[in-house]
């Protein structure tokens, strides 16, 4: 007997258990590659976002942003940073693909595979976490990632624009700048962190590619057919949408093109000027 994919979802988006999670999820995952699992696109959307986050929280000021890698305690707070930011990628994903509904089958299977894909990402670096003594949760966390799940969740072109196509993107710019720290580091753990690494950029470009494909095909559907990326970062001010550099050749496999990457750029420089 097929089962129904949202209400299936549903029960994998708002499972707190990361094992119980991951099973839940595989099994779903399963089902719907092989065409067993049937769309009741009326099925109640819950009103409230997962939230859940097995680590202190802290306000994003507060956290303590380690630089270097000359300890472990120091090696640990920066895998720590970025396991987090793939936890949380996990429930966007899911939620993208629970809260929006009678879209193409290609659009749920998209955000699958990329919440198959940050499963494996917070899996791996958790593993390097744990072969330094460590593990997801030791550390503060914040809930940005989250707080722009909940802003953008009752519009597709918000969601594919803010979170998949800018934050994510975000992702890109930040990866070069985490394997420098590790650059200078002789830990034998280090050849690890960078095929780790090499992993996310590569599966992170097809993840902002996919937030470009949905974000224009939300787009296309407006009456009003403008697509400028710039609005969006101009009307959530509260999220910045690109890292202080830009990872220009990967944004640009993403869909970005090289005029938007220049505006973007300027965009970011003059608000910080101030």
């Amino acid at each position: 007997m097929k089962r129904e994919f949202f209400a299936t979802l549903e029960e994998v988006l708002f499972c707190d258990d990361y094992t119980q999670k991951f099973a839940k999820f595989s099994d779903l995952y399963e089902d719907f590659c092989s065409d067993n699992v049937v769309f009741c696109h009326h099925h109640n959307v819950a009103s409230l976002c997962s939230l859940f986050l097995p680590a202190p929280v802290l306000h994003p000021t507060r956290i303590l942003r380690n630089k270097g890698t000359n300890s472990l305690s120091s090696m640990a707070r920066i895998l720590h940073s970025v396991a987090h930011i793939e936890y949380c990628a996990i429930t966007l994903a899911l939620d993208s693909a629970y809260r929006f509904r009678n879209l193409p089958h290609s659009y749920y299977y998209d955000w699958l595979v990329v919440a198959r894909e940050e499963f494996e990402h917070f899996t791996s670096l958790n593993a390097l976490l744990n072969e330094i003594g460590f593990s997801y949760g030791n550390f503060p966390v914040h809930t940005g990632l989250y707080e722009a799940m909940i802003h953008t969740c009752e519009n597709l072109e918000y969601r594919m624009g803010v979170v998949h196509r800018g934050l994510e993107a975000k992702g890109l710019d930040a990866n070069p700048f985490v394997l420098a720290k590790f650059a200078s580091c002789s830990h034998p753990i280090c050849g690890k962190v960078k095929e780790v690494f090499g992993t996310i950029l590569r599966d992170e470009i097809g993840h902002v590619s996919r937030g470009d494909k949905w974000w224009k095909f939300a787009v296309s559907k407006r009456t009003k057919q403008s697509g400028d990326f710039l609005e969006l970062c101009a009307q959530f001010r509260e999220f910045n949408l690109a890292g202080k550099t830009l990872n220009v050749q990967a944004r640009l496999q993403c869909g970005f093109s090289i005029e938007e990457l220049q505006a973007l750029g300027s965009f970011y420089e003059k608000r910080t000027s101030f």
